[in-house]
C-alpha cells in the first residue's frame, strides 16, 4: 500500500476518533433516518409476511407477486416514485416533506417493507404448521401464537431485519432524490461518500465507508452468535 493511501486512512481514523462534527452529523442523520424507517415498517411487514404464509385470502397471489416485484425495483426508481408523491403538485405535497428527513424515511420505508415482507414470508413458510395449531389448541391467543412462532424463527427473522436495514442504510438513489443531500439536514453516509469522492476528499469518504464496514461486521457477528446459540447441543 502506498504512503498516500496510508495517510488517507490515518486521516479517516482521525476524523472518526476526534468526533469531527461534520462526519458525525452525517452518521447521525443516516442512522436516525434508517432506524426510523425500519422500526415503523417492522411489525406490519412481519405480520403481513405471517398472513401470506399461514392464511389464504382472495388476491393473495397478487400481493405476493407485488411484494416480490417491489423488492427487485432499483432504489432510484422508488426514489422517483416518492419524489412524485411528495413534490408540491403530488398527492402528499401538502406535507412539505420533500428534502426533509421525514421524506427520506418515507422513501426508505418503501424500500425496506418489501424485503422484510418477502423474507419473513419465506421464514414463516418454512415453519412447521403444527406448532401454530398446537399453540391455538392449548388456548394461546392469536398474537400469543404468533409470538411463539416468531421466537422459534428468531434467526431467519433477524436475518430479514438485518438485510432490510443494510439495504436502506447503504442505498444512494432514493436518499439523493428525496433528501437533496443537504448538509447537517439530509446528508447521510451513502450520499456523502458519493459527494466527497467526486470532490476528491477521500479521507472523509473512507471514514464513512469504515462506519458501514464496522456495522456490517457487527451485524454479521450478532447473527453468527444467534445461529450458534440456536443449534441443538450434542450429548
Amino acid at each position: 500500500m502506498s504512503e498516500g493511501w496510508l495517510t488517507l486512512i490515518q486521516q479517516a481514523f482521525r476524523l472518526l476518533f476526534s468526533l469531527d462534527p461534520d462526519v458525525w452529523s452525517i452518521i447521525s442523520v443516516s442512522f436516525a433516518v434508517s432506524l426510523s424507517a425500519l422500526l415503523i415498517t417492522l411489525i406490519p411487514s412481519i405480520v403481513l409476511g405471517f398472513l401470506l404464509a399461514f392464511t389464504r385470502f382472495p388476491g393473495q397471489w397478487i400481493v405476493t407477486n407485488l411484494v416480490q416485484t417491489l423488492q427487485s425495483i432499483p432504489t432510484v426508481v422508488i426514489g422517483l416514485l416518492a419524489y412524485l408523491l411528495l413534490t408540491r403538485n403530488g398527492a402528499f405535497g401538502d406535507l412539505r416533506w420533500l428534502f426533509t428527513q421525514q421524506g427520506m424515511i418515507v422513501g426508505q420505508m418503501m424500500i425496506c417493507a418489501p424485503v422484510l415482507i418477502a423474507m419473513s414470508q419465506a421464514a414463516f413458510t418454512s415453519a412447521d404448521k403444527r406448532a401454530w395449531e398446537t399453540c391455538r389448541t392449548m388456548g394461546a391467543s392469536w398474537l400469543g401464537a404468533v409470538w411463539v412462532i416468531c421466537r422459534e424463527l428468531r434467526v431467519p427473522l433477524l436475518m430479514a431485519v438485518i438485510a432490510s436495514f443494510y439495504r436502506i442504510v447503504t442505498e444512494v438513489g432514493c436518499s439523493m432524490m428525496i433528501g437533496g443531500n443537504i448538509q447537517h439536514v439530509t446528508r447521510n453516509i451513502p450520499t456523502a461518500i458519493a459527494l466527497e469522492t467526486s470532490k476528491g476528499d477521500f479521507a472523509q469518504a473512507i471514514a464513512l465507508g469504515l462506519v458501514l464496514l464496522i456495522l456490517s461486521l457487527l451485524l454479521n457477528f450478532l447473527l453468527g452468535t444467534l445461529r450458534g446459540g440456536s443449534r441443538p447441543r450434542s450429548h
